[in-house]
């Protein structure tokens, strides 16, 4: 595994789907950082094709024009995923306990993770069931900020900064033969170091990694 077990430990080893149990209606990240995912998105997801939408929410920041010919959504919270209107369909999975997606190979065109990285335990696994259900030519976009909720996210992350999260990142990308080699973008505040050490940080970094899965040879 591409992981230590001491990396996979979490503060709060307790269900998850306990954890998730009530719905949160909220963001978990600001203005800015959702404007330019959707903007991401809205770049590099073509219309009426299959996305998958993994550790989804009650919103998937996917942008309003663009229409798709399915929209697949996973997550913890049942009700959260019912609230999203962006889903045609939707299906509650604890991906620490069950590895493998539902899904025949070569089922989307796109796999989205919105800032939920941070709590897979076993990511080469999930990266590989992500590869087995793109088809060639297909994207995996990953994008997360400087939040999280600390007590589930896993060690190795909990204890890095942005540069060795965003190194880890494509760690797990590479575990996997047939990806593309990751594209990165990061974008921080334009906040001047002296307000930034006063705690006034002018909002959320946006990392993303963007990776194709490549035609077989």
């Amino acid at each position: 595994m591409l992981l230590h077990p001491q990396d996979r430990t979490k503060l709060d080893s307790s269900d998850d789907l306990q954890f998730y149990a009530f719905p949160r209606f909220v963001t978990h990240v600001d203005e800015g950082f959702i404007q330019q995912l959707t903007d991401l998105y809205r770049d590099r997801l073509k219309p009426q094709t299959r996305i998958l939408d993994l550790m989804s929410s009650w919103v998937s920041h996917l942008p309003e024009e663009l229409t798709f010919e399915h929209v697949e959504g996973h997550g913890l919270n049942e009700d959260e995923l019912a609230k999203n209107p962006r889903l045609n369909h939707y299906w509650v999975q604890d991906l620490n306990q069950t590895l493998q997606l539902p899904f025949e190979d070569q089922s989307f065109d796109a796999v989205l993770n919105c800032v939920s990285i941070q709590y897979l335990q076993y990511p080469d696994a999930i990266f590989s069931e992500i590869h087995r259900i793109l088809k060639p030519g297909g994207v995996v976009i990953v994008s997360f900020s400087n939040r999280m909720f600390y007590q589930k996210a896993i060690q190795i992350w909990r204890d890095g900064t942005d540069k060795t999260r965003l190194n880890l990142l494509k760690q797990y990308i590479q575990s996997v033969s047939g990806f593309t080699e990751p594209e990165f973008i990061v974008r921080l505040p334009n906040v001047p170091t002296l307000l930034q050490l006063m705690g006034w940080g002018g909002g959320d970094p946006f990392y993303a990694a963007i990776a194709y899965r490549q035609d077989p040879t």
